[in-house]
């Protein structure tokens, strides 16, 4: 798992609030690289400025030592959000190095594995909707941050909402999913379309051909990883062989 030291960041690099789509699609861009080099993770979930990655249950990786999984994960995550910021804030400059950490946890259940992540994103949804609430008092009421948490001081999901609706004329649940529920990355067959020089043995030059080859990548799914039906749906993720 990865988590950015993030807030400070976010500000130097005037991150939009309460949420800025480039950030989020580069930290998971970041996650799908650290999938490809680690084939072992079986599913990663991602919100706001952390990932957690699961390891195949049976995986044999670095003799199962958590300093190689928590350093090798954190390395690669870390110079891919370097590698690819341009690729997602333009010409915007990186104005100097990002940090992360990480830990590792064993989890002994797949019951206890499916609560976490339940837990996480019920995390992004309660982070989420109190940021969008609090965004809007602030950039549209011309509260102060102080006046904003005051005013949102013991407020439960029914009365943050009510705010949104009532003085913003905006429906939480039409905001997009990917703020709400954060990002899921599972492996999936993707079809690859690319150009490659075919030719036979006595040509000296082959014919330019386009093909289309089928790979397995890690691709980003916005949904419920709550209910049973998103587990259902993925059995493979908690097989007893993975």
């Amino acid at each position: 798992m990865t988590s950015g030291i993030y807030n400070q960041f976010a500000e130097k690099h005037n991150f939009a609030k309460p949420n800025d789509s480039r950030a989020l699609h580069l930290m998971t861009k970041c996650a799908q690289t650290v999938m490809q080099e680690l084939e072992d993770i079986v599913i990663a979930y991602g919100q706001s400025d952390e990932y957690s990655f699961v390891f195949k249950r049976k995986s044999n990786w670095f003799k199962r030592r958590a300093s190689k999984f928590m350093t090798l994960v954190v390395s690669q995550f870390a110079s891919s959000y370097v590698f690819y910021w341009r690729n997602y804030f333009g010409d915007q400059p990186l104005l100097y190095p990002p940090g992360f950490d990480g830990r590792v946890v064993v989890y002994p259940t797949n019951q206890t594995l499916k609560d976490y992540l339940s837990w996480r994103q019920a995390d992004c949804h309660i982070n989420n909707l109190y940021n969008t609430v609090f965004w809007a008092l602030v950039q549209q009421s011309g509260l102060t941050p102080v006046q904003a948490q005051r005013r949102l001081q013991g407020t439960v999901t029914a009365d943050k909402n009510e705010i949104l609706f009532s003085e913003f004329n905006i429906n939480y649940n039409n905001e997009p999913v990917m703020y709400r529920k954060g990002t899921v990355l599972l492996w999936q067959k993707v079809d690859e379309v690319m150009t490659k020089e075919v030719k036979l043995p006595a040509e000296v030059e082959g014919e330019q051909k386009v093909v289309t080859r089928t790979r397995m990548k890690p691709a980003p799914l916005h949904c419920d990883v709550i209910g049973d039906a998103f587990w259902k749906e993925h059995p493979e993720i908690l097989d007893e062989d993975s």
